[in-house]
Formats: structure tokens, sequence, C-alpha cells
């Protein structure tokens, strides 16, 4: 999976504020009642709104392990179009082309 060239820094140059992060995003997702697919999915829509597209790729394959299709992962984006206007259009490009990868 390819993440971006600022986690990959994050990794490398503070390992152990990267580690105590991770802990908090597994434990994140063990008290959400979503299931996976629709975690990632909605993961996207706020990715999307937030206009936080260096990360899509990386979150993309993760919806798509867990089954999401290539319209769920476009109505994911576009969920917040009528919030943020065309920020999440900017966020389409980026997203389709991780899906469309692998």
């Amino acid at each position: 999976m390819t993440i971006s060239n600022s986690f990959e820094t994050f990794a490398k140059e503070a390992t152990e504020y990267q580690k105590a992060f991770n802990e908090m995003i597994h434990s994140w997702g063990e008290i959400s009642v979503l299931d996976d697919k629709t975690q990632h999915l909605s993961y996207l829509a706020v990715l999307a709104a937030t206009g936080k597209t260096s990360g899509l790729p990386f979150h993309v394959m993760l919806a798509k392990k867990a089954g999401a299709s290539r319209e769920e992962i476009i109505s994911a984006i576009m969920v917040g179009l009528p919030a943020v206007g065309n920020e999440v259009i900017n966020a389409l490009p980026a997203a389709l082309e991780a899906f469309d990868k692998n």
C-alpha cells in the first residue's frame, strides 16, 4: 500500500509519536460499532471533505480490501459535496487512481 511522504517521514523521524498515534488509531477502531467497510468509506468522506488528499490512496486501498466497490468509493467521496462544495471533487482523481491501481 502507498502511504504519503509526510506519513513516511512521521514514522521515520518521530517514531515514538507515530507509535502512540498508531495505538490510539487501533483503539479507536476497536470501539467503533461500524463494520470495517463502512468505517473506511466514512473516513474517505472525511478526508475528501477536509481536503486531505495525501491520505486517500492508503485509505482507498483499506476500503477496497474491506470490500468497497469503485462506485462506493465515489459515493463516499461525494457525500460531502452539498456541505463543502468542490473540495470533495478535488479528491476524486486521487481516490479513483488508487482504486484502479490494484
